[in-house]
């Protein structure tokens, strides 16, 4: 379909996180219908040729940083439990000439078994949206702030439990990632991310030199969808060109993904009429004026604005969770517990994240940036390109013996089950849309993911819910464990939609 599309889900997720959250824009919808209108502009297609990182970044001229990462170790954050664990964080510079530096956040596994767990490099989505805030202290970290927005407790699923853990703010204006060069911020795109995170991860190895040959695994949510199989692309087609692996890149896992426009709009539209979201009418309109029309800008400007007023009253990544009613303080902590939603938690991590103490410990905004840390950019005004699709990357990944995983929250309306299932009745996407997906299927255990369409099989032969795959990291199991999800038949039952988790 070659008409003008409004590609909302891009729209939503970019500010998604704002839904509870007014430090930056003054409501998600308002932020949403800019953003939409400006994407209206352009159309950007699938690249498939090999994204080339500058000559002067090649992994052959970048000088060792070993001596850095001593420099980047956290001795200890303000209100932290004890651990046994290192952590580590600062900047590495992507592009000197501009003076652009993005912001890592580092979380080694247990010391006695970190050197046999993988590398796994974090990404949150927006675009501008932030992997510390909502990625280290929201979702799987080792941390969770309390509600003193002074303290931290421990959170028993963290990932690091099975991996050792690397949060990246990305691009430069996410978080405390920065450019001395303020234009820098209106070129920000799909293509420019993919290359500054490879350079990050080239210079980053040579600073943490015995994770160079460790086996490396990217994850994130929401609109990595993008940069998640776009940086594995990236490290492929490096890693063919000097016939060696730079980067012992073995697979990707995302989440609740934006990776297809065209079932990715369609699918949530539908979701939000389906959950009494929107009416009919409302899904008539949207599809008259926006989805099959080229030529109704105004009135589907309309339509959009009544979809929109739907954001300010519910939480998208879970329209049945409770909203934040008192963003104040509080000074004790309540009680906390990673299985007990607080709808506040943005606000506690907000407080957290801007106070002068915590960022000299994170080694963070040494350039004293003249806005607050927040959640989700609030300096990112442009986005230059963002391919209608990422499947055809998705498809070049598994088929060069790349291990992907996509799953989906059932209560999550940004990317939806719908989702999920148009995408798996689209021409040529069957095994990579799959729920989760390894190229060649291993033997037993493995994971099953339940889903309102689990067993039935679509015109193409995908199974929905099922994969036939083993944990993709070690210790996969332990997780789920932890996670209070189901054993049995040596296979784990998987239902996010059932959990309060934002991943």
């Amino acid at each position: 379909m070659e008409n003008i599309r409004l590609h909302i889900v891009f729209s939503m997720i970019l500010f998604a996180c704002l839904t509870s959250n007014s430090h930056g824009l003054k409501t998600q919808s308002e932020a949403l219908s800019r953003l939409y209108k400006n994407k209206l502009k352009t159309k950007t297609q699938i690249d498939t040729s090999p994204f080339s990182a500058i000559a002067d970044f090649s992994e052959e001229r970048i000088q060792s940083h070993k001596w850095l990462k001593n420099n980047d170790l956290i001795t200890e954050l303000p209100g932290q439990p004890p651990v046994n664990f290192s952590q580590y964080s600062g900047y590495v510079t992507v592009n000197p000439s501009t003076g652009r530096a993005l912001f890592y956040y580092f979380v080694e596994a247990d010391p006695e078994k970190s050197s046999e767990f993988p590398l796994l490099l974090w990404l949150n989505g927006g675009p501008g949206c932030s992997s510390l805030g909502l990625g280290a202290m929201e979702e799987l970290g080792p941390f969770r702030v309390n509600s003193d927005g002074k303290s931290l407790y421990k959170n028993d699923n963290a990932w690091n439990l099975v991996a050792n853990v690397l949060f990246l703010e990305t691009p430069a204006g996410v978080g405390f990632s920065y450019s001395n060069t303020t234009t820098d911020y209106e070129k920000s795109g799909d293509k420019q991310t993919a290359i500054d995170n490879y350079v990050f991860l080239l210079k980053w190895l040579k600073r943490f030199p015995e994770y160079k040959d460790r086996e490396f695994y990217i994850a994130g949510e929401s609109y990595a969808g993008h940069y998640v199989p776009q940086l594995a692309q990236t490290i492929l087609h490096h890693n063919k060109k000097s016939g060696r692996p730079i980067i012992n890149l073995k697979g990707m896992i995302i989440g609740n993904a934006a990776i297809n426009d065209d079932t990715d709009d369609l699918g949530m539209i539908e979701y939000f009429q389906t959950h009494a979201l929107i009416s009919k009418e409302t899904l008539n309109q949207y599809l008259e004026y926006c989805y099959y029309s080229d030529n109704a800008d105004d009135e589907c400007d309309k339509a959009w604005d009544q979809i929109a007023e739907v954001f300010k009253d519910i939480d998208v990544y879970n329209i049945y969770a409770p909203l934040c009613h008192n963003s104040n303080l509080t000074e004790i902590p309540k009680k906390a517990s990673v299985l007990n939603f607080d709808p506040c938690s943005d606000y506690y991590v907000y407080a957290y994240l801007n106070r002068p103490d915590v960022q000299k410990a994170f080694h963070a905004n040494v350039t004293k940036l003249p806005y607050d840390w927040d959640s989700c950019s609030t300096v990112l005004k442009n986005w230059t390109d963002s391919p209608e699709t990422v499947l055809p990357i998705l498809h070049e990944l598994m088929a060069n013996g790349i291990r992907v995983s996509i799953y989906r929250s059932a209560r999550l309306s940004s990317s939806p089950h719908i989702v999920r299932r148009l995408s798996n009745t689209s021409p040529h996407s069957c095994v990579a849309v799959s729920f989760s997906i390894v190229l060649p299927p291993p033997p037993p255990p493995a994971i099953v993911v339940a889903s309102p369409f689990f067993g039935r099989t679509s015109n193409l032969g995908c199974v929905f819910g099922l994969a036939a795959t083993r944990p993709l990291l070690p210790g996969w199991f332990t997780v789920a464990k932890h996670s209070g999800l189901k054993m049995a038949d040596e296979r784990v039952a998987w239902d996010i939609g059932g959990l309060n988790l934002k991943i």
